[in-house]
């Protein structure tokens, strides 16, 4: 065999493993039965037959665990843009952040200045009991340095999560105490919260904002709603911009809640999967409450599913930019290394017959940045429709297939207040490195706010624009004439958001301050939506 055909055999083989592998894995998982496994090889067995040669001839010893490990990924891209390879510490991460809870000492922190700040203690968890405090800094993990040497701030995360029940040795300054303190904290699970806040934006309508979809969102949901109508909601927005997906069943049993008896939520369908058809039971307790649902760029897969329901139906409005197009139902295939695949299975339907996948292309993770360069986040105008994908929903309305939800009300991206100014603090993240210095400042005065009220005459006493401004002139940033006039709310609103963070209330404490800045809200409060 002369060098060239060799190379090409070579080049041919992680290919031909990883096409073996994974036919003989769908082959078991999805249809073991023997006489399938037969007709399955049949068709592969010109690959079979390289393969044998291969390992009967080949010069040397070949490795074909790390050459699968290289190329898979790769091979599960070139079937579309979300079915993925992951190997086991991926696989672990992904999991994680779906199942609603891990292992760790349950804390949050951010890395504003290279050092690890506790932003956050969750109540009942390790480091609560432990005695960790909201603005701690983690100088030290099992003895290493993370504080001042650009530790990543993923590696901290690792060494911080565990095994359940095993411990961690860490130091940490308090502002007040002039050594470190030594805390060792045993690991137990902390609970991962997918509904990031819930309160009453209006007198009587109701905020939920829904990170992602999680094996306890719909638990969490219902809970939020309970609580909100105890308070007077009549009316509700689901916030579900930048939502990425997750669990496709809590999307149903959440759009459930607003759906009548018989009301078709979603539909599945691929070529191995016959369509399969998803209704609204009425039993949901929220079928006369008026519905919003915030949506944008970011807002994919689990979240379509939800909006599109809500939309076909004509069960409430839909408002914001169209989503991300992501209309793939990925099935999970897990292997004996604690690796896995995920594998597009089949495409789903919004009630009205439409397929809200957006097309694959070369270019299809750049997207987003060719809808700003071709106008669509300013203008409603500037979105592209198929007329041969225009659906029509039980009320008349015209919706349009082929590439996310288009909402019912249009909200452009807003660039007011923004100059250069604005554009220097944020490079230089001096609004968080800020939060961080007037939080240790006032650090007895936080810890001991637990209402909104509180929070709001501390916040009246503290001047935040000469604190911000002493703060970035020291830095090295400071406004030329007028631009704290044109920036200067955006700032000061960030910095209260920031700020009552550091407080027992959290993101409760964030979202009522960042929210005033937002002019999808103030969409919703010119059009009498939120009361």
């Amino acid at each position: 065999m002369d060098k060239e055909k060799l190379k090409r055999y070579l080049r041919l083989l992680p290919t031909v493993l990883v096409l073996i592998l994974c036919i003989m894995v769908f082959a078991r998982i999805l249809a073991p039965k023997q006489s399938t496994l037969k007709i399955t090889e049949a068709k592969w067995s010109k690959l079979l037959l390289v393969l044998d040669q291969i390992d009967r001839n080949y010069v040397d010893t070949v490795n074909t665990s790390d050459l699968i490990e290289k190329l898979l990924p790769s091979l599960m891209e070139g079937l579309d843009p979300h079915s993925l390879y992951l190997p086991p510490v991926e696989l672990e991460e992904a999991n994680e952040s779906l199942e609603g809870n891990f292992s760790g000492i349950g804390v949050q922190f951010n890395v504003p200045s290279d050092t690890a700040v506790i932003i956050g203690v969750i109540k009942g968890g390790p480091s609560e009991k432990a005695g960790i405090l909201t603005g701690d800094r983690i100088i030290t993990i099992e003895g290493d340095t993370i504080a001042g040497v650009n530790f990543p701030q993923d590696s901290i995360v690792r060494r911080l999560k565990g095994p359940r029940g095993t411990s961690v040795k860490i130091q940490v300054k308090r502002s007040e105490e002039p050594k470190l303190l030594d805390f060792t904290i045993v690991r137990d699970i902390i609970p991962v919260n997918s509904v990031d806040v819930a309160y009453m934006i209006g007198e009587s309508t109701g905020y939920i904002k829904v990170e992602k979809f999680t094996k306890t969102t719909y638990l969490e949901f219902m809970k939020a709603t309970v609580q909100l109508k105890s308070k007077g909601m009549k009316s509700l927005v689901i916030d579900l911009r930048e939502n990425a997906g997750g669990y496709f069943d809590q999307a149903l049993l959440m759009a459930n809640e607003f759906l009548g008896n018989g009301k078709l939520i979603v539909y599945l369908e691929g070529a191995h999967r016959k369509r399969q058809d998803f209704f609204a039971d009425g039993s949901g307790t929220m079928l006369e409450i008026p519905l919003t649902v915030l949506i944008n760029e970011n807002s994919a897969s689990s979240s379509e599913i939800f909006a599109g329901a809500i939309q076909d139906n004509d069960r409430g409005l839909i408002v914001g930019r169209r989503s991300y197009g992501k209309g793939l139902v990925q099935e999970p295939l897990f292997f004996s290394d604690n690796s896995g695949i995920r594998l597009t299975v089949a495409r789903y339907f919004t009630p009205t017959g439409r397929s809200i996948q957006k097309p694959y292309s070369e270019d299809y993770r750049y997207d987003i940045y060719k809808r700003y360069q071709s106008g669509e986040m300013m203008d409603a105008d500037s979105i592209k429709v198929n007329d041969s994908l225009k659906f029509v929903t039980p009320g008349g309305k015209i919706v349009y297939g082929g590439g996310g939800i288009i909402p019912d009300k249009f909200v452009p991206v807003d660039t007011t207040g923004i100059t250069d100014f604005l554009i220097k603090v944020n490079r230089k993240s001096l609004v968080v490195k800020c939060s961080s210095y007037i939080s240790d400042k006032y650090r007895k005065q936080l810890s001991a706010i637990d209402t909104l009220p509180e929070l709001d005459r501390l916040f009246k006493a503290i001047d935040f624009k000469q604190e911000f401004l002493n703060y970035s002139g020291s830095n090295g940033v400071n406004p030329r004439a007028g631009e704290w006039n044109v920036s200067g709310r955006i700032i000061e609103e960030q910095l209260k958001g920031l700020v009552g963070r550091y407080t027992k209330l959290g993101d409760d404490a964030f979202y009522p301050y960042i929210l005033t800045l937002d002019n999808t809200i103030d969409t919703l409060k010119a059009r009498k939506i939120i009361k």
